[in-house]
C-alpha cells in the first residue's frame, strides 16, 4: 500500500459535532488519508459515505485502505473538487445528505512530498497542484502573470507584509531567467524582505507560499461554491463540520455559516406569525472549538485548527 502517513486533526470532534445516524446518507468532502472517513464508517450500518478528492495519490490510497467497504457498497469515492458537490451527488441519486465534513488546507502528504512543490523546505519544481490533471502551475503564476496579478494575490491570499516588494523582486528576476524551483523562489523572498523582518514571525515564503497555493487551487472560491451547495443539500437536523487552519478559510466558514443562520431583516410594524421568519439553521459553535493542548503538543500542524458546525432545522 502507498505511504500515506497523516494525523488528522480534530478527529473526535469534528465526527461527534456530525451526531452520525447509522443509516444516514454522509459526505467527506475533503477524503485525503481517510482519517474522518474512518471514523464515519464505522459508525455506519446501512448508510452511505461519500469521499471526495481531486488528488489521485489519496483517491489510489483510499481504494486500497477501504477496498471491503467500496466492494459492500458502504463507500463511494469521488475524483473530484468538493465545489461539484451537488452534481457528483445527484449522478449517484442523492439529493439530500444527513452530513458534511470539511478537513481544508494541505494534507500532511502534500506538504511532505518533496516533489509536489507544497513546501518551501524541499527544492521541487513549482507546482503546487492539488489535482494535477489541471494545468495551471504556481510556475506558471510565477513567471507569467503581470506584475498587478502578482501583487493582489500576495496581498489577499498571503496577507503579506511585503507584497509589493516580493511582487517587484519577482518580475525583476523572471526577466534574467525563469524561477523553476522552490529554493529559487525562497531565494527572491528572502531577498525582497527587510533583514530584521526576515529574523522573526516564521519562515519568511510561508505567506507566499501560502497565497500562490491558494492561487492555483482557486481555494477560497471552490470552498465558497462548495458550502453554499452543502448547506443547501442537508435534509432536516443534517449538520456540517468544518476544520479550517487559516484565518481567510476560517472567516468565510464563520461569516456563510452566520449568515444561513440569521434572521432576516424585516419592515418595522409588519405583523409576525412565531416562527414565521426565524432562520432555518442553527450555529452548533458560537465561538469554534480548538485542538486541546496535548493534540497541540503532539501535532504541531494542529494549532492553527478551528472547528465549527452547523445544523438544519427541523420544521
Amino acid at each position: 500500500m502507498t505511504e500515506f502517513e497523516h494525523v488528522t486533526v480534530l478527529l473526535k470532534e469534528a465526527i461527534e459535532l456530525l451526531k452520525i445516524k447509522h443509516d444516514g446518507n454522509y459526505v467527506d468532502a475533503t477524503l485525503g488519508g481517510g482519517g474522518h472517513t474512518g471514523e464515519i464508517l464505522k459508525q455506519l450500518t446501512t448508510g452511505t459515505l461519500f469521499s471526495f478528492d481531486q488528488d489521485d495519490t489519496a483517491i489510489q490510497y483510499n481504494q486500497e485502505q477501504y477496498a471491503d467497504e467500496i466492494t459492500a457498497g458502504k463507500l463511494v469515492l469521488i475524483h473530484q473538487n468538493f465545489r461539484t458537490l451537488t452534481a457528483a451527488l445527484e449522478e449517484r441519486g442523492i439529493t439530500q445528505v444527513d452530513g458534511i465534513v470539511y478537513d481544508l488546507g494541505v494534507s500532511s502528504v502534500q506538504f511532505d512530498d518533496g516533489q509536489r512543490g507544497f513546501s518551501y523546505n524541499y527544492d521541487a519544481d513549482l507546482d503546487m497542484r492539488m489535482d494535477q490533471r489541471q494545468t495551471l502551475t504556481a510556475k506558471t503564476i510565477v513567471n507569467e502573470w503581470p506584475f498587478n496579478d502578482l501583487l493582489r494575490i500576495l496581498s489577499r491570499y498571503g496577507e503579506d507584509r511585503f507584497p509589493k516588494q516580493i511582487a517587484r523582486k519577482i518580475e525583476q528576476h523572471r526577466e534574467n531567467a525563469p524561477i523553476n524551483t522552490t529554493f529559487e523562489l525562497v531565494d527572491i523572498i528572502k531577498e525582497a524582505i527587510p533583514a530584521p523582518a526576515r529574523r522573526k514571525g516564521g519562515h519568511p515564503a510561508k505567506r507566499t507560499f501560502q497565497a500562490l497555493r491558494i492561487a492555483v487551487n482557486d481555494e477560497l472560491k471552490a470552498l465558497e461554491d462548495s458550502l453554499t451547495q452543502a448547506l443547501d443539500l442537508l435534509a432536516p437536523n443534517g449538520r456540517i463540520s468544518a476544520i479550517t487552519f487559516q484565518s481567510l478559510e476560517d472567516r468565510l466558514v464563520k461569516q456563510m455559516f452566520r449568515e444561513r443562520a440569521t434572521t432576516p431583516d424585516l419592515p418595522v410594524g409588519l405583523p409576525v406569525l412565531p416562527g414565521q421568519f426565524e432562520a432555518d439553521y442553527t450555529l452548533l459553535t458560537r465561538k469554534p472549538i480548538l485542538p486541546s493542548e496535548n493534540e497541540m503538543i503532539h501535532n504541531h500542524r494542529s494549532q492553527s485548527a478551528k472547528l465549527r458546525g452547523i445544523e438544519r432545522k427541523n420544521y
